[in-house]
């Protein structure tokens, strides 16, 4: 038995069904997990609070399983922007022959594993078709079809959505933002309760927003200067990116100051979330554009907007059918960001579709 609930702990925000699942499950889990979903709403972290039921008998062990400095849970992702190869398979197979050291099984999470190798999936597979006793893997990425369907069909698969809007809002309320800004960053955070966390925490937010639903009025007058645009806009998440990183860099000090280790594994989980943060960032602005055009779309008909701060003179300029056409477009280059396009072209190519009038 162990003696942490993972439905009760980490502050997870959203999620009740699968952690209710997965809670029902700790005492007796299968071999191999795949948690699938969006990036940023959660996975690695509810992956975690498994972890941690499935090894701690007190407080204190959760405690180091979610600071990952416990012996028996090794989380393992890509290191820099190579992806998940040959050697992080090797590491996970390796380590996973021994016996565990102080839990009655060993758990492995397998981060960014969408970004896995073929060669290193190869390397995986007989380890994930027979496993070692007392070991659960749990690999976490962003869609079943991410990974070979020789490694996907060895787990269980376990579907993350994003949260929604309003449940998040009123964790972040519960968390001390005032109502009307817990809203705000829930809108900008998209279902994301970790940005969401990261917004609440700096006062950069409102700026960003701004800066995005500012676009449609800056779009380039002449044809195929979208790239200028596209360098500004990329820039527009670097203050939230820097406070998000400043924040990780003073945790990391207070660890040392209490004297406790700062794993390895902790460092790169850490890099790796700051890089998720970015697209997420990127994505977040998109959504933003887009219900810029919706609600352009939308008054057209006296409809309602996402959007109240803006000006309904400035909505009205554009025509429904035009807005709508241009939602659709961006709504599509937040798609080719979440697929690892370039950023920077799918930026210029938007920007420049847009300033044509977004004409089919």
């Amino acid at each position: 038995m162990t003696g942490y609930d993972v439905r009760t702990g980490a502050g997870i925000i959203g999620h009740r069904a699968t952690l209710d699942a997965l809670g029902a499950e700790a005492t007796s889990p299968v071999h191999s997990y795949l948690f699938a979903g969006p990036s940023g709403v959660g996975k690695a972290t509810v992956a975690l609070a498994f972890a941690a039921a499935l090894v701690s008998r007190s407080e204190a062990d959760r405690d180091r399983v979610m600071r990952k400095s416990h012996p028996d849970v090794v989380m393992i992702g890509p290191e820099g922007r190579a992806g998940f190869g040959v050697g992080q398979s090797r590491q996970a197979i390796t380590a996973a022959s021994l016996r565990p050291v102080e839990a009655h099984r060993k758990v492995f999470i397998l981060d960014e594993a969408s970004t896995m190798t073929e060669a290193a999936a190869n390397a995986l597979l007989k380890t994930l078709e027979e496993p070692p006793p007392r070991t659960v893997f749990v690999l976490v990425a962003e869609s079943a079809d991410d990974l070979p369907p020789t490694v996907a069909s060895r787990c269980r698969l376990v579907h993350f959505g994003r949260v929604p809007e309003g449940e998040l809002a009123v964790a972040l309320a519960e968390r001390g933002a005032d109502a009307d800004r817990a809203t705000m960053i829930a809108r900008i955070a998209g279902g994301r309760p970790g940005l969401a966390l990261d917004l609440a925490k700096g006062d950069k937010a409102a700026a960003f927003r701004q800066s995005w639903l500012a676009v449609p009025g800056r779009l380039p007058s002449q044809p195929g200067h979208g790239f200028r645009l596209a360098e500004e806009m990329l820039k527009a998440h670097e203050p939230l990116l820097e406070e998000i990183k400043t924040r990780r860099d003073q945790e990391i000090k207070a660890l040392k100051s209490r004297g406790l280790p700062v794993p390895k594994a902790l460092r790169d989980s850490y890099d790796r979330a700051l890089r998720r943060s970015g697209m997420s960032l990127l994505v977040a602005g998109l959504d933003m554009l887009a219900s810029w055009y919706l609600d352009a779309a939308s008054v057209q008909h006296g409809g309602p907007v996402r959007n109240p701060d803006v000006p309904r003179t400035e909505l009205a300029k554009v025509p429904a059918r035009p807005a709508a056409r241009s939602a659709e477009l961006v709504i599509d280059a937040g798609v080719q960001l979440r697929q690892n396009q370039r950023p920077r072209l799918v930026l210029t190519w938007l920007f420049n579709r847009l300033a044509d009038g977004a004409q089919p």
